[in-house]
């Protein structure tokens, strides 16, 4: 089974930054898209970046040109670096990592998700 925990949330006023940080553990044969969503309270989960097992970056149309996701095959991680915070960006941040194991079969594995909180 593959365990996903995510890191580096907290509190930042408007304008700041942050880094998220998710690592991976178990016998991961191959990563494919490794993704950050966040929900917010009375909201729907939502997706906020996706890095594709071949290295392609999705974002969502409110975080563009403020999130960037990385990632770190050797260490099982991926990153979302988040830069010109908004009050809006408050949300409970999680990670979504999918692959394969080296049993050939696939998993679908989230963390626990991290608090991101954004004041005015």
């Amino acid at each position: 089974q593959v365990q996903v925990v995510e890191s580096g949330g907290g509190f930042v006023q408007a304008g700041g930054s942050l880094r998220l940080s998710c690592v991976s553990s178990g016998s991961i044969f191959r990563f494919s898209d490794m993704g950050w969503y966040r929900q917010a309270p009375g909201k729907q989960r939502e997706s906020v970046a996706v890095i594709t097992g071949n290295g392609n970056t999705k974002y969502a149309d409110a975080v563009k040109g403020r999130f960037t996701t990385t990632r770190d095959i050797a260490k099982k991680t991926v990153y979302l670096q988040m830069n010109g915070l908004e009050p809006e960006d408050t949300a409970v941040y999680y990670c979504n990592v999918r692959g394969m194991y080296y049993g050939l079969e696939d998993f679908d594995s989230w963390g626990q998700g991290t608090q991101v909180t954004v004041s005015s």
